[in-house]
């Protein structure tokens, strides 16, 4: 069958089921049941082979009920993100990189329409008034969706699929982000109750690798997951509490914010509090839970570097508390934060661990930084593939005192 009497039997059975059948009421079972019935009747006589009737069926099924185009794309593990930029620009990251999908959205008004049964799924709200909203998928993806008069070219919706099996500190080996001997002395590091924070930039690995460390943490511990929309899946744990941030409704109601969350978890008896990424004036309270006996703690920040990690933190920390001294800052990050791992996407788009870095402390206006392993390229590496490995620099862990308490005799 020609791909232009598929595309137009599609159009007719579509039309006819919007057109003739009680959309509201009638089940999804029945609905395909229907759609198979009628896109058999308008083939016809015609010659169809059964996978291109399968694939009838299931365009306009989706169409109706489901998320259209994207549910193909939802459902090719091999893709990784989805960037709709207006209904006709649809690209995708697959195997790392970024390829333009021939296939587009019928109108703009269908995007609408799809983006509005996203959002609805979650229990938020996107409209004019309110053209800015972070979600999710019912499976966990990561939904961000602008729409116009902010978004010039359409509606805009970046979707960072949410992975189907939980990363594990066994795949960063097999990636080849961090070596096994690295990974056995962070899970010491986790056990002994360090507060770890991951740095990196934009598509580094970071909720990912936050994900595989925070599988380290003991099983009988209670842990207070705190993010803007839920992707973390720790295992095993069964005395976990998942918080999720919620936008304002439409009349500027009811938005509970990530700060709001963290001062509502040191209510909750945590053992340990992991906050999915800090971003704003919320670090300040995350700063002051690890100072105030809540060790272990977990989180990610966006940085170029270790350094660049520790300045964002003050600038974030000034957005929550105007007015406090950069010395009384740098204080409170040297005495909250123990170690910064800090992750990177290379030129070859392999995401590699760059630097363990512990904190010593603050002395003469500055926070004290102890690289503890270093990421080196080798005579290997050309401009299209990083070839290198995360080496141990030669200077000794200093603060040992919580691997002491944990009973811990050997350092990292």
């Amino acid at each position: 069958m020609l791909p232009e009497r598929e595309s137009e039997i599609i159009s007719d059975v579509k039309k006819y089921i919007s057109d003739n059948l009680p959309l509201g009421t009638i089940s999804d079972e029945e609905l395909e049941e229907r759609t198979e019935e009628l896109v058999r009747r308008h083939i016809g006589g015609e010659y169809c082979p059964i996978e291109t009737i399968v694939s009838m069926v299931g365009q306009i099924y989706s169409s109706i009920r489901g998320f259209g185009l994207l549910d193909g794309i939802l459902s090719d593990d091999a893709i990784t993100e989805v960037m709709i930029n207006g209904h006709e620009n649809v690209f995708v990251e697959k195997d790392g990189k970024l390829v333009r999908l021939e296939r587009q959205f019928e109108s703009q008004r269908r995007l609408e329409d799809v983006i509005q049964r996203i959002v609805g799924l979650a229990g938020r709200e996107v409209n004019q008034a309110s053209p800015i909203v972070d979600t999710r998928l019912p499976d966990g993806s990561r939904v961000n969706v602008v729409l116009p008069p902010i978004a010039l070219g359409g509606p805009t919706m970046t979707i960072r699929k949410f992975s189907k099996t939980p990363m594990t500190i066994e795949k960063l080996i097999e990636y080849g982000s961090i070596t096994k001997e690295i990974a056995a002395k962070l899970e010491l590091l986790v056990r002994a109750k360090y507060n770890i924070f991951i740095s990196g930039g934009t598509g580094s690995g970071k909720t990912t690798f936050l994900n595989a460390l925070s599988n380290y943490i003991p099983k009988t511990e209670r842990v207070i997951t705190i993010e803007d929309s839920a992707e973390l899946q720790i295992k095993g744990i069964d005395n976990l509490v998942s918080l999720e941030t919620r936008n304002a409704n439409s009349a500027g109601a009811g938005q509970i914010t990530i700060r709001d969350l963290i001062r509502s978890s040191l209510r909750m008896r945590p053992e340990r509090i992991v906050v999915g990424e800090v971003r704003g004036g919320e670090a300040l309270d995350m700063l002051q839970a690890m100072n105030t006996g809540h060790d272990g703690s977990l989180s990610t920040g966006h940085a170029n570097s270790t350094h660049d990690m520790l300045s964002r933190l003050e600038t974030m920390v000034l957005q929550g508390a105007a007015g406090l001294p950069l010395d009384a800052i740098r204080r409170q990050i040297a005495s909250a934060v123990d170690v910064i791992i800090h992750l990177s996407r290379l030129r070859d788009h392999s995401r590699r661990t760059m630097e363990i870095t512990e904190i010593l402390g603050y002395e003469q206006g500055e926070i004290k930084l102890n690289p503890l392993y270093v990421f080196e390229e080798d005579e290997s590496s050309t401009l299209e593939r990083v070839s290198g490995a995360l080496l141990r620099t030669a200077n000794p862990m200093q603060g040992v005192q919580k691997l002491q308490l944990a009973g811990i005799r050997d350092g990292i």
